[in-house]
């Protein structure tokens, strides 16, 4: 294989795809990417075997031929050279000569028969969606997503499609997020997978706020996800995901309709006298205001008053004060409309045209 380039066009769909790889991997062809060159274009292919990301483009190459080279080095190399500089690629074996001007590496490379390749997989749901769509569900609820939870089938987001809908719901136990979209075409059955967390976030870097189009494949075990040269494919989480259609409580007599930004703001100067260990925020509802209040263990205290429009008995009730100020942040909205049943009952929080696009479930808590 030998290739004439200039830097930017290998750099930037390296570090496009190299962030699925693991750098704890023990198995030095899992820290590799494999590098196919054909006559008119360049494949790239990172995997930490559940996840493979793949970017092609089109190169005529000198020198025809495939090589698995170091993802790091290769990109601190490439990273390090002048910019609208040529660089020059030639195997020699297991060797890789890399020049550029005055500079000259050499690395260590293994063949591409040794790198697994996520292939031989049969789809059997095919969605097409714009790429800003898919990512705004994906970012709404990411935050609701659990981080090492036992109950591994939380570690992930679920992606329901039911005809001309799409939804992502996340939830750790505490707190939920479920937000959709509907699609100008299409009808589709209805089917359900569990994205990995890691598989979420790399498919937030990878989507952009673009109309373009989107193509999501879907099968038993796998989500492949392909737009513009890039291809991104995830091992799905086994396991049975809670109805979250019966987590999300009917709207109940309580409503609060509050100022998104003002809250927000009023929260997060709550949150100074907090420590990671004391979280919760004691919130005291009453006609036309929220009185917030906070303390620590050094008997330290905040209060805020927030201005609302609320109509019933007064009440109190406590949260995460995180969770709370990460799902308003989610919203565009300048109002939002907050509904419990009573104290004790969780809280659903969406937006003042009650909208079921985007809805959060937050739990109370006891301080």
């Amino acid at each position: 294989m030998k290739l004439s380039i200039q830097r930017e066009q290998l750099l930037q769909p390296l570090q496009a795809i190299t962030g699925v790889i693991n750098s704890k991997n023990t198995l030095q062809i899992l820290l590799n990417v494999r590098v196919i060159a054909s006559e008119d274009e360049i494949l790239l292919t990172a995997t930490d075997i559940d996840n493979e990301l793949s970017c092609s483009f089109p190169h005529i190459a000198l020198e025809t031929g495939e090589i698995t080279l170091p993802a790091k080095k290769m990109q601190d190399i490439l990273q390090a050279l002048p910019e609208g500089s040529t660089v020059n690629i030639e195997i020699e074996g297991t060797r890789a000569l890399i020049k550029c001007g005055r500079s000259k590496f050499t690395l260590q490379c293994l063949p591409t028969d040794e790198f697994p390749v996520l292939d031989d997989i049969e789809f059997t749901t095919n969605v097409t969606l714009p790429k800003k769509d898919l990512r705004k569900i994906l970012e709404d609820v990411k935050q609701t997503m659990a981080v090492s939870d036992v109950r591994y089938f939380l570690n992930g987001l679920l992606l329901n499609i039911d005809g001309n809908n799409v939804t992502a719901i996340a939830t750790d136990g505490h707190k939920l997020g479920a937000s959709s979209i509907e699609l100008t075409e299409g009808d589709y059955e209805p089917v359900e997978v569990i994205i990995p967390r890691k598989g979420v976030f790399e498919l937030i870097k990878l989507l952009n706020n673009e109309a373009s189009p989107v193509n999501l494949q879907i099968s038993k075990n796998y989500l492949k996800v392909e737009s513009l040269g890039l291809s991104f494919t995830t091992k799905l989480i086994e396991g049975r995901f809670p109805d979250y259609r019966t987590v999300i409580p009917r709207p109940g007599e309580k409503v609060i309709f509050a100022g998104r930004v003002e809250l927000i703001k009023a929260l997060e100067r709550s949150c100074i006298l907090l420590s990671e260990k004391s979280t919760g925020i004691k919130i005291n509802v009453s006609q036309f205001q929220l009185r917030l209040s906070t303390h620590n263990k050094e008997q330290e205290e905040t209060e805020e008053i927030v201005e609302i429009n609320y109509q019933g008995e007064e009440f109190s009730v406590s949260f995460n004060i995180s969770y709370l100020i990460d799902i308003l942040k989610v919203f565009d909205t300048e109002m939002i409309r907050i509904n419990m049943a009573d104290p004790n009952a969780s809280a659903l929080i969406r937006t003042i045209e009650d909208d079921d696009k985007l809805r959060f479930v937050i739990m109370p808590m006891r301080i």
